[in-house]
């Protein structure tokens, strides 16, 4: 009986950190930085705040994103015509 805790326990212990791991690395892609949230307090825009309002955070900052986004687009498209 005791043979079989020999090869159950690392086994275990194994898929445990497997899955651990997955964990750790959704947590980490959905991490929000800090710079970002400090960013965006500077720069705020009413929608922005309107959505940090209603739907939290995360939001605010998928729009703070896309309007850094287009901006700079918008800047090089007006490099490239000149």
């Amino acid at each position: 009986m005791a043979v079989w805790f020999v090869f159950v326990v690392p086994l275990v212990i194994m898929l445990f950190a497997l899955f651990m791991e997955r964990v750790e690395t959704r947590l980490r892609n959905g991490a929000v930085r800090e710079d970002e949230v400090t960013q965006l307090l500077e720069d705020v825009r009413p929608d922005e705040v309107r959505a940090l309002q209603v739907s939290g955070i995360g939001r605010a900052l998928e729009l703070f994103r896309l309007r850094r986004r287009g901006g700079r687009a918008a800047r090089t498209r007006q490099r490239v015509r000149m």
